[in-house]
């Protein structure tokens, strides 16, 4: 696998990283919401939650098929 995409395959493994952190954390903002007796509000972090956690598998088959070859990137050409 060349350097470029290396560096690809990190950076998305960074990004879906980033999202599943976020999510982690979005849960437990969204279990104080609901505690306080915020439930719409817990809701509608449950479904940026979830949203996050499709992205973050999007992202996962993303890196695999830079792995496998399927997607490469390509560096530009100057000029």
């Amino acid at each position: 696998m060349s350097d470029t995409n290396q560096n690809l395959r990190r950076d998305l493994q960074g990004i879906a990283a980033d999202l599943k952190w976020s999510a982690v954390e979005l849960v437990r903002i969204a279990e104080r919401l609901s505690q306080a007796g915020n439930d719409p509000d817990a809701q509608a972090l449950h479904r940026m939650i979830a949203m996050f956690q499709r992205e973050e598998i999007r992202l996962q088959g993303m890196v695999n098929d830079v792995a496998e070859g399927r997607i490469v990137q390509v560096e530009a050409v100057p000029g």
